[in-house]
């Protein structure tokens, strides 16, 4: 804080940076995220799966060709499944479009709220809490999003992210710091 030349008193000249994107000033941002995020999901999802389902048939077949003893890699597929998601979903909201297969797909992108392009622990995170908050409050997690303005789901507020409508992202007035 400090005091104004123009003697009005005190003004703030640092602290919290305004949201970049305002859903009453660029409504565009947001028309249909919440729709295009469901089938964005299901993309990913199948983007997810089929490694793991080839994975899964990897060892079967190797069980078989071994006589069983291939079967025991089974313990590892359930574990190597998981990091394949996370690993996914951090390069991916961590690469230079800042979005997963799925969300590039359905032309979604995913930002900070002070706009800055999401990286690779943000992805993560962003994955884990996704899903640690749909196996606890499974409907009430998109119930959220459809009463705020950015279409923000739970995991969203809690990482600060936002996920806006690619193709109709306005420039950001400010420039927006990604330390």
């Amino acid at each position: 804080m400090s005091y104004s030349d123009s003697g009005n008193g005190w003004r703030n000249d640092g602290g919290m940076q305004p949201h970049a994107y305002d859903p009453y000033l660029h409504p565009e941002l947001f028309r249909g995220v919440a729709t295009r995020r469901v089938f964005a999901f299901l993309i990913d999802l199948v983007v997810i799966s089929v490694p793991v389902i080839l994975g899964y048939l990897f060892i079967a077949v190797f069980g078989v060709v071994t006589l069983g003893l291939g079967w025991a890699l089974f313990w590892l597929a359930w574990p190597a499944s998981v990091i394949w998601a996370i690993v996914y979903y951090g390069a991916c909201i961590g690469g230079p479009s800042s979005a997963t297969i799925g969300m590039r797909v359905m032309d979604l992108e995913l930002r900070t709220w002070y706009g800055a392009p999401g990286y690779f622990v943000l992805g993560a995170t962003h994955a884990v809490l996704f899903w640690v908050s749909v196996s606890f409050l499974s409907p009430f997690v998109v119930l959220v999003g459809l009463f705020n303005g950015r279409r923000r789901l739970l995991h969203d507020f809690v990482l600060g992210t936002v996920v806006i409508n690619n193709s109709v992202r306005a420039p950001i007035s400010h420039a927006a710091r990604t330390y």
